[in-house]
């Protein structure tokens, strides 16, 4: 099932489930107790947003091989944690703004696990159990932040910098998709997930080792080799076969 999250004109945005090209309003809680009512309205009319809201974005660095190649580093022993704030996000169609505080900001294409009970102490084997379903996501980077800066909070935080959508797949295999990032309709990322240094259940229980995982979190798995820069007038396409895709322009702050 495609769970959405999405808005009519000024009515306060809800949760649905798509049908083809028709969306089901659902009542009650996605990650609880809820009713699904029929796919009548055309997805055409509605505003898709960002389908999860997250508490915590959870992201993985360097977990190509390749990729942490191409920016000169060592493959991680154990995954590599860093955090998105909420206010960095934006759904498909939104802008990616460039902020004046970079010169090199830079695409990375990304599977995102969406979760869908708390836990804590998750073993690898229970991890699927913890899983909702996936969607894609674009982890965008301010490159030159992240080497000056040393930690990355700064390079991964800005608003605008975690796209994702346009909704969760609660049926998707992640095991071997081809992940795919575009710019301006040149291909400039693409691997299969089978390629993850640490597989999805992994990352589901070494986190969950850390901090308490709650319903909607996100997890952005890690991007493949290609990453590169953004300019104003950009569009980045992101797409997982099997799952979807997301596009977003870009524009100078």
């Amino acid at each position: 099932m495609r769970i959405v999250r999405y808005q009519q004109k000024d009515e306060a945005p809800q949760y649905g489930w798509l049908l083809d090209d028709k969306i089901g309003e659902i009542d009650g809680d996605i990650f609880g107790r809820y009713r699904r009512r029929d796919a009548s309205l055309p997805r055409a009319e509605v505003k898709l947003l960002a389908p999860s809201q997250p508490s915590k974005i959870v992201c993985v660095g360097r977990n190509y091989v390749d990729h942490a190649k191409e920016l000169g580093n060592e493959v991680p022993k154990v995954p590599l944690l860093f955090l998105k704030p909420p206010s960095s996000i934006i759904s498909s169609g939104e802008s990616i703004v460039l902020p004046p505080q970079s010169a090199q900001v830079e695409h990375e294409a990304e599977l995102v696990v969406v979760v869908g009970k708390r836990g804590r102490h998750i073993t690898t084997e229970e991890a699927k159990n913890y899983i909702f379903g996936y969607t894609v996501g674009n982890d965008v980077t301010a490159r030159d932040l992240q080497k000056t800066d040393g930690q990355w909070t700064r390079a991964k935080g800005f608003d605008t910098f975690c796209s994702f959508g346009p909704w969760i797949d609660t049926d998707f295999d992640p095991s071997d998709a081809v992940v795919t990032c575009r710019v301006n309709g040149q291909m400039r990322q693409m691997a299969s997930t089978r390629d993850m240094v640490f597989s999805v259940a992994t990352l589901v229980a070494y986190i969950s080792s850390v901090m308490t995982l709650e319903p909607g979190d996100l997890i952005f798995t890690g991007t493949p080799a290609g990453v590169g820069p953004l300019k104003p007038g950009d569009r980045v396409d992101v797409e997982i076969d099997g799952l979807g895709a997301i596009s977003n322009p870009v524009k100078a702050e």
